[in-house]
């Protein structure tokens, strides 16, 4: 009896998951939160913890990458990146990845790439390299930017006090193994998808667009020569101020004993590592405002303002639902899966994996399924490796990231197949995530 009402309760979470990426933008938050109401309210389980950590991160740190959008900053920035691309086009498969994956590790959110991929699609197609390539690895690097990031909500999640910051892992540990492990994979899979797919002059949906005069590449190399950015001259002092506050959250992960101490139970204990984000990054906001001469409206009627509440009303909904359902089970799962995982831990991160895929988010990811690791008693190490694991999303090509690569290849060759799965980005996803964790494990067994 338990069992069915566990697996029924399992279909409800799935089902609602499932309808709620359907209807996306809030939606995931929406129907996470009827699956909840639906747990409490019909099936008797206690509220889980409602991840108001995560959501004040993703609310602070969305809010200076806003303030940066408003004074120009971000174009500023896209606008220094696309000039380095420009002198490097024989090598844009690996230095496109490359620039999408910094963004994104600095400012938390791979949203920040949706400026460059127009650029990388542009310089590719203009120098006969097939636009698939570097486009098909730029969308996976935006992700794994996120899990490494000092500024993400991912990361604040994974090393929260309920989940492995409880077990010593803090910032730095995220750092130390998930950046050079992502940048690697990274360079793996650009040098692999170097090698797929026909030349650009070779393919079929090229030719016939050039045939139609749909694409004209004289055109197209006579535009790009044409190009001239002029940013606002006050957006670079945006840039330094919004790195500022990325540094100094970088600093006090790093070094724990420089953030303010307070005493607790008679022991001086640094303030947590979420609440020092927080403070960081909205006093950051101000400062960008403040030096760029940004509008706080124009910030919030962004679209990076508008994706990043997105983010926090799903994670709101769809990882208290997780957190219901899971922590309401938890004698069921230590006493069917601990002997199980605990044999072949890494098993986890196919978990991991295939949760990504459905909550669309590694935040809601980490918030919804890594406490049951914790719970299963997972070396916290491997744990650590694993959060890579939490990109899967990019199984099925309907994530904004991709769809943007796809819409922005003008010449066709970023596509999604006839059976769907067999889209553009899949070799590429799978070959980050998999080399990511390989060599994040191996980081910890070198240096812990």
């Amino acid at each position: 009896m338990a069992t069915t009402l566990i697996i029924l309760q399992l279909l409800i979470v799935f089902g609602f998951i499932f309808i709620g990426a359907r209807v996306g933008g809030i939606g995931m938050g929406i129907y996470g939160m009827v699956g909840t109401f639906l747990l409490v309210f019909a099936f008797g389980l206690a509220p889980g913890k409602a991840p108001i950590d995560v959501m004040m991160i993703i609310v602070s740190v969305i809010v200076a990458a806003s303030a940066l959008q408003a004074t120009g900053g971000l174009d500023y920035l896209v606008g220094v990146t696309g000039k380095f691309l420009r002198k490097h086009p024989s090598q844009i498969t690996y230095y496109g990845p490359l620039a999408c994956w910094m963004f994104c590790l600095l400012a938390g959110t791979a949203h920040t790439c949706y400026s460059l991929l127009p650029i990388i699609s542009e310089i590719a197609q203009a120098n006969k390299i097939r636009p698939e390539r570097p486009l098909s690895v730029s969308v996976i690097a935006a992700s794994l930017g996120i899990t490494g990031s000092p500024v993400s909500a991912a990361t604040a999640a994974i090393i929260s006090t309920d989940i492995l910051g409880l077990k010593g892992i803090d910032l730095a540990d995220v750092m130390i193994v998930c950046i050079p492990a992502s940048f690697v994979a990274i360079l793996v899979a650009a040098f692999v998808q170097n090698r797929i797919g026909k030349e650009l002059e070779d393919d079929p949906i090229y030719q016939a667009k050039v045939a139609s005069g749909e694409i004209n590449p004289e055109e197209e190399q006579k535009r790009m020569q044409q190009i001239n950015a002029n940013p606002n001259p006050r957006a670079k002092y945006s840039v330094y101020a919004f790195l500022l506050g990325v540094a100094l959250v970088v600093t006090f992960g790093l070094f724990p004993q420089l953030k303010p101490h307070h005493m607790v139970d008679g022991v001086m204990t640094p303030i947590a590592t979420s609440e020092m984000i927080e403070i960081v990054m909205m006093s950051a906001a101000a400062l960008i405002l403040l030096v760029g001469k940004g509008n706080v409206a124009t910030a919030a009627k962004g679209t990076v303002f508008a994706a990043g509440m997105n983010a926090m009303v799903s994670i709101f909904g769809i990882a208290w639902m997780g957190d219901t359902f899971f922590n309401g089970n938890k004698d069921f799962f230590v006493t069917h899966l601990a002997d199980w995982v605990q044999a072949a831990p890494f098993l986890f991160a196919v978990i991991l994996f295939i949760m990504s895929i459905m909550l669309f988010s590694q935040a809601a990811t980490v918030r919804t399924i890594y406490p049951l690791g914790v719970l299963l008693g997972i070396n916290p190490l491997y744990l650590l490796a694993m959060f890579p694991a939490c990109n899967g999303y990019f199984f099925m090509p309907n994530y904004p990231t991709e769809v943007a690569a796809i819409n922005f290849d003008r010449t066709g060759t970023t596509r999604i197949g006839r059976y769907v799965i067999n889209h553009s980005f899949q070799l590429a996803g799978f070959i980050t995530t998999i080399v990511s964790i390989a060599l994040a494990f191996l980081i910890t067994q070198i240096f812990y």
